[in-house]
């Protein structure tokens, strides 16, 4: 069950009785399955939030179809990873080749048309407590209302449970509490690109995860909650961008590695010039040929479309991504000292 520290962290209460159970699959006829559901299906409850464009359809086709997947000829490791964007197949692809499950939910994230460029210069929480209330559910933000139902973690744990009933062979039952009421989140990689790293950064701050992978992010590049104490230990988060991406040449994704403290467990290292395990570190770039388009940048270092192949028409970073989801946490680089070409204070280089 959860349970609110003074704090204000929200960690897994474990009861006596749960067992690290061993994970296994008993299945007839493994193969690699994908299940599609609507959110306003699964859960009653579920409302939609026309204020910040958070609807069931969008020109007459749902909008709220929630994804998932699992491979049950691979022997499961007990991890489920719920990513924070748009359905990726082939990430989903490649997580469930790692022995891991997946989910993809709708939950209320559509706020960020509406205040993703009104961080007021007072208030350097402001875009931090949305997306945590988007997450959690949590009334924590001023400017939203996010009822429980349309957090993230309510959409994912019902989401969850449709799935154990759906699909028992799956194991899906393995990331329940024992009390039935919430996931258990220290057996959860929570990840996301873009605005989907950036959530899922606020949100491990605050609910202790098994790891965060993010890819181009996290932004947020005014605000301070990435120097917030962090539920979930500091070396637990792996990040991942391009160059070229404006996060990166602004200084927004480095100087929320820094503030995350990621520097403490390894310098900045280009995997295009290193090979695995890129000394230990959290904090991976690659500077792979896009034909110097910053738009395919940003998407690049996530499997699909955007990313880079090699001359046998293959992606060249197969071995990141498997790194970012796979590498033993315990194993760290080298701490290294704050980079002096990185502005941490965005907002007053901004007023120079």
């Amino acid at each position: 069950m959860l349970q609110t520290l003074a704090s204000g962290f929200i960690i897994l209460a474990a009861s006596a009785g749960i067992a690290e159970d061993a994970l296994s699959f008993s299945d007839a006829t493994p193969h690699r399955y994908t299940f599609t559901a609507r959110a306003s299906e699964i859960d009653p409850r579920a409302r939609e939030h026309p204020e910040i464009e958070f609807v069931f359809e969008k020109k007459g086709k749902p909008a709220d179809v929630q994804n998932a997947s699992v491979d049950t000829k691979v022997p499961p490791v007990g991890k489920l990873v719920i990513w924070l964007m748009g359905h990726s197949e082939p990430l989903f692809e490649r997580v469930n080749s790692y022995g891991m499950h997946a989910i993809q939910v709708h939950y209320a994230n559509g706020w960020f048309g509406k205040f993703g460029k009104a961080e007021p210069a007072d208030d350097s929480q402001f875009l931090g407590n949305i997306r945590l209330e988007a997450a959690t559910g949590e009334d924590v933000s001023s400017v939203v209302s996010i009822p429980k139902p349309d957090s993230m973690m309510e959409r994912s744990f019902q989401f969850v449970k449709w799935l154990t009933k759906t699909h028992p062979q799956g194991r899906w039952d393995y990331f329940i509490a024992e009390d039935g009421k919430s996931l258990r989140w220290d057996r959860v990689i929570i990840s996301g690109s873009s605005h989907g790293s950036t959530t899922s950064a606020r949100f491990a701050k605050q609910v202790k995860m098994d790891r965060v992978v993010m890819f181009c992010g996290p932004r947020d590049q005014y605000q301070t909650w990435q120097s917030l104490p962090s539920a979930t230990p500091a070396n637990r988060y792996f990040a991942f961008t391009h160059v070229l991406d404006g996060g990166w040449t602004g200084d927004h994704y480095c100087r929320s590695w820094e503030l995350l403290g990621l520097n403490a467990f390894g310098p900045v290292v280009n995997v295009d010039k290193t090979k695995p395990p890129y000394e230990n570190t959290r904090s991976l770039i690659t500077d792979a040929d896009v034909k110097g388009d910053a738009g395919r940048a940003h998407s690049s270092v996530v499997p699909g479309r955007a990313a880079v192949k090699n001359a046998a028409g293959n992606f060249i970073h197969e071995d990141v991504w498997r790194y970012l989801f796979t590498h033993p946490v315990d194993e760290i680089g080298t701490s290294t000292a704050h980079d002096p070409g990185c502005q941490l204070d965005l907002r007053a280089a901004a007023k120079k």
